[in-house]
């Protein structure tokens, strides 16, 4: 997201470095979760899914994670794991995806 993207100017200042684009010029598959969590707050949903993909499935498996600690299901086990196989395959396609140019 560039600073004429950005709503709040200055955001970018506040949000950690990648360490692995910083050493060695390539973004990692976690890229971009910061400002795609921003433009959630900020209520920019299209915006925030084309950042970072992998968005909703990982809220959602945090929500169920975060729920089932409270409430007992039978099936709470078989639920989180398909939404982690959600998740981590969302990450690995979108961030093969991203990096396409590099292959």
């Amino acid at each position: 997201m560039t600073q004429e993207q950005c709503p709040v100017p200055g955001v970018e200042n506040y949000m950690l470095p990648c360490l692995n684009k910083k050493l060695f010029g390539v973004e990692c598959p976690g890229c971009g979760i910061q400002r795609s969590l921003y433009l959630l707050y900020e209520g920019e949903f299209a915006a925030a899914f084309r950042l970072y993909p992998a968005i909703y499935p990982a809220m959602l498996l945090l929500l169920v994670v975060v729920l089932s600690l409270f409430i007992k299901c039978k099936y709470a086990y078989a639920l989180k794991m398909g939404l982690l196989v959600i998740t981590v395959s969302t990450v690995v396609v979108s961030y093969l995806l991203k990096m396409k140019h590099f292959f």
